[in-house]
């Protein structure tokens, strides 16, 4: 296994340890709370591919009443965007509301792990399923390949 397979595998294990925490807003604590944005930041930086992101305080519903791309902005700070299909350990973004605002851990793509309100934990997800299946998604990758 080469360099970037091995840090690949290292993003979908930790992805992986946080299966069951609770979702919570701005939360960033394994087991305790974390949300999507705090979920790949955490992930991220554990594998030692980001440093701190500090993403200040954000509004649960920003999303539902602005345009302004508050998530890719900050994404792209970190990652760059895939075209075609992502990897494993890459990073999906989805559109809810009016702007792309959730975002995901690719597994083996269309299979991810994301914080999801609604199923108020992290959880396993597939993108050609609900939630996420129909919604527009954009792809970013950390890792160097």
């Amino acid at each position: 296994m080469n360099e970037t397979d091995t840090r690949r595998a290292a993003v979908v294990a930790e992805a992986r340890e946080w299966l069951g925490t609770p979702f919570h807003h701005q939360g960033r604590v394994k087991g305790a709370g974390v949300d999507c944005a705090m979920l790949l930041a955490e992930v991220y930086e554990r594998c030692g591919l980001v440093a701190h992101v500090d993403a200040g305080y954000y509004p649960p519903d920003w999303h539902l009443h602005r345009d302004a791309e508050r998530y890719l902005d900050r994404l792209l700070l970190y990652a760059r965007e895939v075209e075609g299909l992502p990897l494993p350990g890459d990073a999906a973004v989805f559109r809810f509301g009016r702007t792309f605002s959730h975002g995901a851990i690719v597994i083996a793509w269309p299979v991810v792990i994301h914080a999801y309100w609604a199923a108020r934990r992290v959880v396993w997800g597939d993108a050609t399923r609900y939630p996420l299946v129909g919604r527009e998604a954009r792809f970013f990758g950390v890792i160097d390949d």
